[in-house]
């Protein structure tokens, strides 16, 4: 077990505080109350900041600006050190072991958030505004307390679907604050799908003048309202629809919208204030209808009407699968070029998931790429298409992400598998020394239902807030080593039924709290009764950030 060394703590601690009487979500690794006869002490417009490292002043805005938006309270920021009544911000690598470690100390005299990383000293902060007020006030009362923290898993990760509904960029920076609030450090951004491309790409103006824009959207659950007749038959070759000349019914209500370059860019600064890396993802070879809507000489049918889907449901009904053609895998080295000009993350999720590989049965230039490339199977195909774009991430420093279908056909040599069909996926990249993150649906589909019985439009089975919380990310049957491959775990929100950013809260919260718990907190800390009490404080926070969530959460 590593050491935490105090080397700048003079403060004095006996027992320890219950959670429930200091209410922080995620649970920090330790918390405790000190010998003075003090029991808390005030923030007021006197405060002072205290920034000797030029490395803090981007948390010290963070803080800043939160006091202002929730308490009207702006303080003051020095380099100056007062006596009293003061917020000290201490880079320090010698207080922690482990990374991104934090050490926060409330005195009578002031507040000191030591971080070993500028990382550490935000989650620091984090904490320490969990420790204020639920309502606003002039003066604010915080108790005397010591925390030792750090995170369990390196990957703490949420994702947000843009394809099926556009969100615009002030919501999206609102939804990374969501993020930074508990501690997570990746932000997942589904950008493209066959609902819609999200992102300028200047080389190709079609993506977003034709690829960006669905002229419906079918009414309440798959298969939606007027179309119940309509049948498919997936067979090995062939799927079939009947009736043949169906014609799906839909609201009719075109929408949509796009992110410039110079928005991409804005938000990827923002979340990196907060510490948090903004992951794209470009999807390939499949789920690609808005591609090829604007590109269709890109997919098995180049001759075919391809259009943006107005659907939800498993794609492989349709055709939108991308030709592993010489002229495909160029037209997305160069999609990528401009993506990565955007991203200074080292990952690029990819996709790769829900190919049907009846679209590659066929068509004839698909057999002879096969063929000419020596694949027996269409799987094979598929491994093929991801190896040959990983190669080009690889060539300029990147490392690609995809869902677990890349698994089929046999893993790119340095992908990270994300496992969302239940744990196999994870299970199996760990076993071939592979990063793995988990997202299994069952639990981590926050655009699941949170209820048996739910008072909105919502996918599949429900996502309980207790099956999240429980929700352990290293499968039992991994041994130790195998365990280090499990980087980490994520949320995803799809929003094909989440059309308001009201309801993206409503869907998120407080699912998000039970997510940031098993991510960031020890795994012998986990308690969920202890969890549902501190979870009332934070509902009383989110009432004050004008935060919506189901007050079903209020009535136990």
């Amino acid at each position: 077990m590593k050491k935490i060394i105090f080397l700048f703590l003079s403060f004095a601690f006996c027992h320890n505080l219950s959670a429930q009487e200091v209410n922080i979500i995620p649970q920090p690794v330790s918390i405790k109350t000190g010998l003075s006869t003090e029991k808390s002490i005030t923030i007021n417009a006197n405060t002072q900041i205290v920034v000797l490292d030029s490395a803090m002043v981007n948390s010290a805005n963070f803080l800043n600006d939160y006091l202002q938006n929730y308490y009207n309270l702006t303080l003051n920021i020095t380099k100056v050190i007062p006596t009293k009544n003061f917020i000290s911000l201490i880079l320090n690598t010698r207080i922690s072991d482990f990374d991104d470690s934090y050490v926060l100390s409330t005195t009578a005299n002031g507040v000191s958030i030591a971080g070993t990383s500028e990382p550490g000293v935000f989650y620091g902060i984090q904490s320490f505004i969990q420790l204020l007020p639920t309502q606003s006030a002039e003066t604010l009362t915080i108790p005397l307390i010591n925390i030792i923290d750090h995170p369990r898993f390196d990957y703490r990760g949420m994702h947000l679907d843009v394809s099926r509904h556009f969100f615009d960029v002030d919501f999206v920076k609102q939804y990374i604050d969501y993020l930074a609030l508990h501690k997570m450090n990746y932000f997942h951004w589904h950008l493209t799908d066959d609902h819609g491309w999200r992102i300028e790409i200047k080389k190709y103006s079609k993506l977003t003048e034709i690829g960006a824009w669905r002229k419906g959207s079918i009414i309440g659950l798959w298969p939606g309202k007027g179309n119940e007749n309509i049948k498919y038959q997936v067979l090995p070759t062939a799927i079939n629809i009947t009736p043949k000349d169906a014609l799906i019914n839909t609201d009719g209500i075109k929408h949509g919208g796009f992110y410039t370059q110079e928005q991409i860019k804005d938000v990827v600064e923002y979340a990196a204030k907060r510490y948090i890396t903004i992951i794209p993802e470009i999807e390939m070879p499949a789920h690609s209808m808005a591609v090829l809507a604007a590109y269709p000489e890109l997919g098995t049918e180049p001759d075919k009407k391809y259009t943006v889907a107005e659907t939800w449901g498993m794609m492989n009904k349709y055709n939108n699968v991308l030709q592993a053609s010489d002229t495909t895998f160029k037209f997305f080295e160069n999609v990528l070029a401009e993506v990565m000009d955007l991203f200074p993350s080292q990952y690029i999720h990819i996709g790769g998931d829900e190919a049907s590989k009846v679209w590659w049965k066929q068509s004839l230039v698909s057999q002879q790429i096969m063929k000419a490339n020596i694949l027996k199977t269409e799987s094979e195909l598929q491994s093929y298409f991801i190896r040959r774009i990983e190669k080009f991430l690889n060539s300029k420093g990147k490392t690609i992400i995809g869902w677990n279908e890349i698994l089929q056909g046999g893993l790119a040599p340095n992908a990270v598998v994300m496992s969302w069909q239940g744990e196999k996926g994870g299970i199996e990249a760990a076993k071939q020394n592979h990063k793995a993150i988990m997202t299994p649906e069952n639990k981590m589909y926050f655009n699941h239902a949170q209820f048996v019985k739910e008072d909105s439009l919502t996918a599949g089975k429900p996502s309980l807030l207790a099956d999240v919380y429980h929700y352990e990310p290293i499968p039992a049957e991994l041994d130790a080593e195998q365990a280090k491959y499990i980087w980490g775990g994520q949320g995803c929100l799809w929003t094909e039924y989440i059309t308001s950013p009201g309801k993206v809260q409503y869907q998120l919260f407080p699912r998000l709290d039970a997510l940031s718990e098993i991510l960031w907190s020890p795994k012998e800390k986990k308690n969920y009764a202890d969890f549902k009490k501190r979870l009332k404080t934070q509902f009383k926070r989110y009432d004050l950030m004008g935060i919506k969530y189901s007050k079903k959460y209020l009535e136990n």
